[in-house]
């Protein structure tokens, strides 16, 4: 069994959705990076000491964990704790779809032209748009893969649209049969 799991990949590739789905069936615990970034959620960064040390601390209470997120950058020293790492890609029509779906569940009419979110969701999506296009200078494929190239446990990639059920079992089939 692999004690350490981290999902990473594009925000809405579903990183959150699948370590999630992993710890209903895995004798894992859940953390989403998310709830260490922000102080406020999706407005105010927590600063990087801080995140590590609340990181760094509900990890070593745990005999076996599920991360999801990013961390490059920021959390490049806990690369050494995982013992696998899950790449998430799917196509960006889908993903932005997905993005956008999701910002309306969270935020409704807020959203829209004249809301009180419109601009923030906008430089959001902006944002979220050129992950499979930038460089290494925003969270994007090209950092991740260096990130990925950097890592020494295995990496496993699950590129494509598939369903939630689909990624778990990819994950449970890789974890069967490279079991220690």
């Amino acid at each position: 069994m692999k004690n350490n799991i981290h999902i990473m990949g594009a925000s809405g590739a579903g990183t959150s959705t699948l370590g999630s789905a992993l710890a209903e069936v895995l004798p894992h615990a859940y953390f989403d990076t998310d709830d260490y970034y922000w102080a406020t959620k999706f407005t105010k960064k927590r600063d990087i000491p801080d995140r590590r040390r609340m990181l760094e601390k509900d990890l070593s209470q745990n005999e076996n964990w599920i991360l999801s997120g990013a961390l490059c950058g920021w959390g490049d020293h806990f690369r050494s704790d995982f013992d696998l790492v899950v790449f998430l890609w799917i196509p960006q029509d889908i993903r932005l779809e997905r993005l956008k779906q999701r910002e309306f569940q969270r935020y409704g009419n807020e959203i829209v032209a004249g809301g009180s979110k419109h601009e923030q969701y906008k430089a959001f999506l902006e944002w979220a748009a050129l992950y499979d296009s930038a460089g290494m200078e925003v969270r994007s494929k090209t950092l991740h893969e260096s990130w990925l190239a950097s890592l020494s446990c295995p990496v496993v990639r699950i590129e494509g649209d598939y369903s939630v059920k689909e990624r778990v079992n990819s994950v449970l089939e890789y974890l069967s049969s490279n079991s220690c």
